[in-house]
């Protein structure tokens, strides 16, 4: 059985818990190993605020980086049918041809680090036509600034019934703007992303 995805636990752990839900979006619970989980949450959230405390800066590139390789030693060890791919860069795009594009038209899911207010980190789960969708971890409800800044923000588009999949789909020019609004990438220097398949079932 698929498991529902998840929101994050804290202000900072947006990206373990995308990484997360990769792994329940792509496999059966039975199938998913209880160290896969422990793993993914020890080795993210790496990083030291200016006040010196740790983990409230998030989760690096560099920790995504290495996430990327553990999980395929994980993957060749432990007979677990999964790969991964680390982008960075101008390698980041999603449009028809790039990398991620194709992955996720392929059955892949796709950890994507984006700006909403400060950095963070969604899963991308599909496209459709000339938007992508995604799973935000970061749980808002009606009626506060934030939700009602985005709900009106152009572009971004709410999706309550998909709870093993999404709840938002985001206009592809959106997602790939150089600026810091809700749900762009920034700049090259800023994007980073992973791409997760399941290896049996890639189309």
């Amino acid at each position: 059985m698929k498991n529902l995805l998840i929101c994050q636990s804290s202000e900072y752990d947006c990206g373990p818990v995308s990484l997360i839900n990769g792994i329940r979006y792509l496999f059966e619970r039975e199938e998913i190993f209880p160290d896969l989980i422990k793993f993914i949450m020890l080795y993210c959230m790496d990083t030291y605020n200016s006040e010196g405390e740790l983990c409230k800066r998030g989760t690096s590139a560099a920790a995504m980086n290495f996430i990327t390789n553990w999980l395929n030693h994980f993957s060749e060890t432990r007979r677990f049918p999964i790969h991964c791919e680390f982008l960075s860069g101008e390698d980041v795009v999603v449009e028809k041809g790039s990398r991620i594009y194709e992955a996720l038209n392929e059955g892949a899911a796709v950890v994507l680090h984006v700006f909403l207010e400060v950095a963070h980190y969604v899963l991308l789960t599909g496209i459709e036509g000339d938007k992508a969708i995604l799973f935000d971890p970061y749980y808002e409800e009606e009626g506060t600034p934030e939700f009602d800044a985005e709900y009106y923000t152009e572009g971004i588009f709410f999706i309550n019934d998909q709870p093993k999949r999404a709840n938002r789909a985001v206009t592809l020019e959106r997602l790939n703007r150089f600026t810091k609004d809700y749900y762009e990438m920034g700049e090259y220097e800023c994007r980073e992303a992973v791409i997760m398949y399941n290896t049996s079932l890639k189309k």
